[in-house]
């Protein structure tokens, strides 16, 4: 007797195309229906999460004593209450959003892609929120109180509400992304780009584009600068290690 051929995993969850995209409708009313609640009882909340992340600049405000924050628009308090909203929806949400992306693609995956999924989705959202603190606890203690200095000697900061809200929020994204170093590396070591030899060859040149891109994603000037480029250097020789443990990039072993 022969032996019975194996059936692929993946060719069991394999549907019409019709199928699909019903399938994906289904999931994407459940995660809009996630969205709508959260945002609802985020807004009943949105003032105080924005007390908290106006803290840092108030206290630079007082502690500096040149200016205030202020609405400088009729409808720019209830807007700056719906983006908060929005944005407290959108990390609440941010598991049962993952869990419908999930549960929509997992079927075609292979077991070995399945296993590497939670913890790189783990590792991404600590990254990311380590980021995110990092940039609340210290770039905006010792950033803004400087920032509020550099202003011209006698002239008082009215800062609106709308505009510090954008300013804050692109800063936590940006630090939260940059912060994704190490898993960037792990995606072009797995795919035989790069190994911990080429990261050590081109370390100056990393520092250097560490250093631009800092200076490109903080404010002008070189405390934020070294505030972010500090911390990507201390994840690129993390990276060194990732790259180490995970490069699947084939070197030609040199003959005497």
């Amino acid at each position: 007797m022969g032996t019975p051929m194996k059936t692929d995993p993946v060719d069991e969850h394999r549907m019409p195309l019709m199928e699909h995209l019903r399938e994906l409708r289904a999931r994407l009313i459940v995660c809009l229906w996630a969205l709508a609640i959260t945002v609802v009882g985020s807004f009943f909340f949105a003032n105080e999460i924005f007390t908290i992340l106006a803290a840092p600049m108030n206290e630079a405000l007082l502690e500096t004593g040149r200016g205030t924050m202020a609405v400088t628009q009729a409808m720019e308090g209830f807007m700056v209450q719906m983006k908060v909203a929005g944005l407290t929806a959108l990390f609440l949400s941010s598991p049962i959003l993952f869990w419908q992306g999930w549960k929509f693609v997992g079927p075609g995956l292979y077991d070995q892609e399945k296993r590497l999924v939670l913890p790189l989705v783990t590792a991404s959202t600590l990254l990311f929120v380590s980021g995110a603190v990092f940039c609340y606890f210290a770039v905006f203690k010792y950033g803004f109180p400087m920032f509020l200095d550099m202003n011209i000697e006698g002239v008082q900061a009215v800062l609106s509400i709308e505009s510090y809200l954008g300013m804050v929020t692109t800063l936590l994204v940006a630090f939260g992304a940059s912060f994704q170093l190490p898993i960037v590396v792990y995606f072009l070591a797995r795919l035989g780009l790069i190994d911990h030899i080429d990261m050590i060859k081109g370390f100056r040149y990393s520092v250097v584009g560490i250093f631009v891109v800092a200076a490109i994603l903080t404010p002008p000037d070189v405390v934020s600068q070294m505030l972010m480029a500090a911390p990507l250097l201390v994840l690129y020789v993390v990276g060194i290690g990732v790259a180490r443990l995970s490069s699947t990039k084939k070197r030609e072993i040199a003959t005497a």
